[in-house]
Formats: structure tokens, C-alpha cells, sequence
């Protein structure tokens, strides 16, 4: 029997690759985006001889609606046996000056809309002892100059999925943390939401964005590796917890890790208390 997959953030990115990739399996997917065109586009793709079908949920998924809306697509399509929880957007900035409004815009997409899905798509999950997909980045694991607020929606991702896994594992449900390196979808190019850093940030902020934005197309990796390695995933009987997908998130994580392990034991004696008196 195909598989029923929900995929937000499905009309781009690695979303609409993923997309791509389940239907060629016959699978059924609910596919959610904010885009009419986009998910018509979608639905095109299914009825030209693509074995699988797609039934197009128009969204905002920050909505107060969300969680009904998902959960009554998920009972008319007779369960749910795949999440991938994709949809989320960027901003870059020095932490200073992102301001309230941007910084809760973020978290209301990437962190609570994340829950919303997560809320709506359990129960059918745990039902079908089905997979969760979790997209967070190379930077859910550490921060450059202008992700401050960005990584932070991704760590809170990291956390929240890390605790889920410990949670549902009694049920079956497999969850996998996704984190792709920089690859080039319109995420890293036309969409890049940038705060124009102040003389004060121009060294460290300005630098980085300078730097960053000046590389050439080649240096991003290949958006198929990623969509590829979400539905290798999706089948393995026993998949990681995360994810590093790309040689700059191999990479950059692994740095960061032994940096941190290195910080620890430097500075381990002062964080020791004092052992507990024993009668």
C-alpha cells in the first residue's frame, strides 16, 4: 500500500524535491505551502505520469487554524505514515538589531509553527509507528556571525525533535534531525533576509555576509543530495537521531564539537562543586 507522506514548505527548496522523490514512489502526499501557484504546479506534476498523487493544502501554518486543518487532512487521507517538517525561512543580522517584531516573526514560523505540525501529525504517526523528519541546518549545532537569531529557531528545533525521539520511541515512531550544509536553493540566494549591519558590526557581521553572499554557485552543494538522503532515510529500520548532510555541515559540526569538547575540559575545574559531606 503507498505511503502517506505530510511535507511542509513542499512548493520549494528541499521540500519540493522531497516532494518529487515520494511521488515517484507512488506515494500520497500532502503536500503544504502558502503558494496557490506553486502547489498547482505541484499537483501538474502528479497527473503527468508521476505513480503517486498530491492533495495541495494551502497554509500559513503560524495560522490559528493550523493544527484543524492538518489534522482534518490527515484523517481524510486515512492516516499518516511520513513528517517532513520543513517549512521555515532565514535571517541574518547582528543580534543587536534584529528587532522584536523579526526575531518573533522567526520563532512564530521555524519553532512554533514546527509544534503546530508536530501536535496535528502524532497521533496518525503513532498510529502507522511512522517517521518524523525534522529539517534544521548545519547551524542548529553552532552560530557565525549574523545567524545568532536564525540558529536559534534551529537549536530550538534540535532540542524539542532530541526530546521527542526520547519520547515516542516506546511507540515506534523514528524521529530524524535533518541538517544540511549551505546548498543552493533559493533559501541561500533571492531569499536571503538580511539586516544591514551597523559601523559597530562591520568588522564581524559585515565581514561575514561580505564574504559569504561573494562566493561563487559551485560552492553551495547540490539541494538533490539533501532531498535524496531524506528518502533514504525515511526507509532505514534504524535512523540516526541526526542528520549532517553535506561536506561544510560534516565539517563545520565536527569543528564545532571538538571545540566546545576542548572548552569543557579546559575549564572543567571551575564548574566542579564540592563534593557532598557523607555522615
Amino acid at each position: 500500500m503507498p505511503s502517506t507522506w505530510l511535507i511542509t514548505g513542499a512548493t520549494s527548496g528541499f521540500g519540493s524535491l522531497v516532494t518529487e522523490r515520494a511521488l515517484a514512489t507512488g506515494a500520497h502526499v500532502l503536500a503544504v505551502g502558502r503558494r496557490a501557484d506553486r502547489l498547482a504546479a505541484l499537483s501538474d506534476l502528479a497527473e503527468k505520469g508521476v505513480q503517486g498523487r498530491v492533495t495541495p493544502i494551502q497554509l500559513d501554518l503560524t495560522a490559528p487554524n493550523a493544527q484543524s486543518a492538518l489534522s482534518d487532512a490527515i484523517k481524510a487521507a486515512g492516516g499518516l505514515d511520513i513528517l517532513v517538517n520543513n517549512a521555515g525561512h532565514g535571517l541574518f543580522g547582528a543580534v543587536e538589531q534584529i528587532d522584536a517584531e523579526d526575531a518573533r516573526a522567526i520563532f512564530d514560523t521555524n519553532v512554533l509553527a514546527n509544534l503546530t505540525v508536530l501536535r496535528a501529525a502524532l497521533p496518525a504517526l503513532r498510529a502507522s509507528q511512522g517517521r518524523v523528519l525534522q529539517t534544521s541546518s548545519l547551524i542548529g549545532q553552532f552560530s557565525w556571525p549574523s545567524t545568532g537569531v536564525y540558529a536559534a529557531t534551529k537549536g530550538a528545533v534540535e532540542l524539542i525533535s532530541e526530546a521527542l525521539a526520547h519520547e515516542v520511541a516506546p511507540t515506534g515512531v523514528k524521529v530524524t534531525i535533518i541538517e544540511p550544509g549551505t546548498h543552493a536553493t533559493e533559501f541561500w540566494s533571492d531569499k536571503l533576509n538580511v539586516v544591514a549591519p551597523s559601523e559597530a558590526y562591520a568588522p564581524t557581521v559585515g565581514k561575514f555576509l561580505t564574504d559569504f553572499t561573494s562566493q561563487p554557485p559551485e560552492a553551495f552543494g547540490d539541494p538533490n543530495a539533501v532531498a535524496d538522503a531524506i528518502l533514504a532515510v525515511s526507509t532505514l529500520d534504524e535512523p540516526p537521531l541526526r542528520l549532517a548532510v553535506g561536506a561544510d555541515a560534516v565539517e563545520n559540526i565536527r569543528a564545532s564539537l571538538t571545540s566546545r569538547l576542548a572548552e569543557l575540559e579546559r575549564w572543567e575545574s571551575l564548574s566542579l562543586t564540592p563534593a557532598r559531606k557523607t555522615a
